[in-house]
């Protein structure tokens, strides 16, 4: 099992290409960077830490441009979108954006997609909740399109292109993995339809029986489709000996840990702390 890092790079905390040489340098195999564009002011969507939204939400950078920096900094680092809101963009865009950086990586970029939870947000940028899952499958699979072909369209109820040129092309083929993150009804059903992998979060020794039982269905009927395995990267993943052990035995590819939005130093320590533990 595999060890990634993931933090909210913004404008107060350790630069992004610093943090990736640090992670590099640790042995941690990627960094995951989340993304919102902005946060209304006026917001009724509940935090889903409960409490109060903290500042980093309000101070992040765009994903791609951050990765690019980390990407650059770095030679075997995974760089990856942990996860990318690809409701609130252009798919046309964003799969420019995803070759591209794939391409400037050699083949290190990992697509974390998600719809998000904060519906405010996601108004400002045209797209509706009650649709947004129907929305992510279409603009995925456009993007496989405009990926994958010479001479790309797509004819969807939310996605619509005639025969078009789009390049570069991603250095991995046929496409980067994309992770489909969450832990909602229906999300087994969306990794089957269009992913490649699985994002889940919040899963520790107290729920971890659970979620063990919900995989190996997911790995039955990936198997049942004809599909290999589903790997399976965890968000937020805890760092006691018991949670480890708990994620080796389910088959984790890997873990992904949270640093804090801070300063060079106290991010550092932390890093530090979680290479002796998962080293």
């Amino acid at each position: 099992m595999d060890h990634g890092i993931m933090m909210f790079p913004t404008d107060y905390a350790i630069d992004p290409a610093d943090l990736a040489k640090e992670v590099e340098d640790r042995g941690f195999d990627s960094l995951w960077f989340p993304e919102h564009s902005h946060i209304p002011t006026k917001r009724e969507s509940p935090y889903p830490g409960g409490g109060d939204l903290p500042r980093m939400y309000i101070h992040t950078y765009d994903p791609f441009v951050a990765l690019t920096a980390a990407a650059a900094a770095t030679t075997t680092l995974k760089v990856a979108t942990g996860i990318c809101l690809v409701i609130q963009r252009d798919p046309i865009h964003t799969a420019k954006q995803v070759a591209s950086l794939d391409r400037l990586s050699g083949g290190r970029f990992l697509f974390g997609i998600g719809a998000g939870w904060n519906r405010e947000e996601m108004a400002h940028h045209g797209a509706n909740p009650k649709t947004r899952m129907r929305l992510m499958a279409e603009q995925v699979k456009a993007m496989k399109e405009l990926w994958t072909k010479d001479e790309a369209e797509f004819h969807g109820e939310f996605v619509d292109f005639e025969t078009s040129w789009a390049w570069p092309k991603p250095t991995q083929q046929p496409h980067p993995p994309v992770y489909v993150g969450g832990m909602g009804p229906g999300v087994e059903d969306r990794i089957l339809d269009y992913g490649d992998a699985w994002l889940p979060q919040r899963v520790g020794p107290d729920n971890i029986g659970e979620f063990e039982q919900r995989a190996n269905t997911l790995q039955q009927r990936a198997a049942d489709a004809g599909r290999g395995p589903i790997p399976m990267s965890l968000f937020g993943a805890e760092s006691s000996a018991e949670a480890l052990d708990g994620y080796r035995r389910i088959g984790l590819e890997r873990a992904i840990h949270g640093v804090s939005s801070a300063d060079r130093d106290t991010v550092l320590k932390e890093l530090d702390e979680l290479a002796k533990v998962t080293g």
